[in-house]
């Protein structure tokens, strides 16, 4: 029997080196025909891939936060930032809920598995976590009134946008 096994695979692999690919795209199925002769994309995907790092930031015994820690400290922080807007301290809660943006592309860069905060591809997410978080800060320290940063070619901007 184990002749016959040894025979039937050998022709196996025969077989399969016979298959001929038409195209990167499509793969063989079980009979040796490519599944798709087209390099075009199905009008309808039946699976999405998960980002890279999309992984469990924790071992998968550990309870479901600290599996999401590195979401969960974004979102909490935003939540600072959100409940000191609300009681009245502008500048300061903005300033936290940019950090937290900031921080959210640091863990991003940094940690190899982040969880739910991993959303698109690890370049786009740093980009757009740093870039909005960034822009969230900058635009807290030049609120008006007594801006805590001053930049003076924007002052000239303005005035050559609206006349007074």
């Amino acid at each position: 029997m184990s002749a016959e096994g040894g025979v039937g695979k050998a022709q196996q692999i025969e077989d399969v080196e016979e298959i001929e690919v038409r195209d990167p795209v499509s793969a063989p199925d079980a009979e040796g025909t490519p599944r798709r002769t087209t390099r075009r994309f199905p009008l309808f995907t039946k699976d999405t891939a998960r980002p890279e790092g999309g992984g469990r930031a924790a071992p998968s015994d550990a309870p479901a936060p600290a599996r999401q820690w590195p979401v969960l400290l974004v979102l909490g922080m935003v939540a600072v930032g959100l409940l000191i807007t609300a009681l009245d301290v502008f500048r300061v809660g903005t300033l936290v809920i940019g950090s937290a943006l900031l921080v959210g592309a640091v863990l991003r860069w940094l940690l190899p598995s982040v969880g739910m905060l991993a959303v698109r591809s690890r370049f786009t997410d740093i980009v757009t976590y740093g870039v909005l978080g960034l822009v969230i800060v900058l635009l807290a320290l030049m609120a008006q009134p007594d801006p805590w940063l001053k930049i003076p070619f924007l002052k000239d901007a303005l005035h050559f946008t609206v006349d007074s």
